[in-house]
């Protein structure tokens, strides 16, 4: 178990939960149809994404919000789903405290992403 947020405990994070994305019946058909073939791109950019978030690295460039409003078919259950395969990986790989920054940023993430999709937060 991680006590720090590190590139490599990121990493780990990253390919651990996008694994369960991909075998996921509710949210591989988003990803699959969002990502196709282009999984390691998009990998590179998660753990590069994450590492911004909790390392303040300034890695990733790019339009989370936009990127993520181009997707059609979004409902709520998606973020409920999302949201729970990803405290599931934070609270096994890292110390609570580390878990609970983790899920307090995806959190956040997810009320932007919600208010875009739905014009209210609809999973808190």
């Amino acid at each position: 178990m991680h006590t720090e947020p590190t590139r490599d405990a990121i990493a780990t994070l990253v390919h651990d939960f996008y694994a369960d994305i991909r075998r996921d019946a509710l949210l591989q058909p988003v990803f699959d149809g969002a990502i196709g073939d282009h999984w390691e791109p998009h990998l590179a950019r998660m753990v590069d994404f994450w590492c911004s978030v909790m390392l303040s690295s300034a890695e990733f460039k790019g339009n989370v919000y936009g990127k993520h409003m181009a997707l059609a078919g979004i409902e709520p259950e998606h973020f409920r789903r999302w949201l729970t395969l990803f405290e599931s990986h934070v609270r096994r790989l890292f110390q609570p405290e580390v878990a609970e920054e983790f899920m307090a940023a995806a959190r956040r993430i997810a009320a932007s992403l919600q208010y875009g999709f739905f014009g209210r937060l609809e999973v808190a």
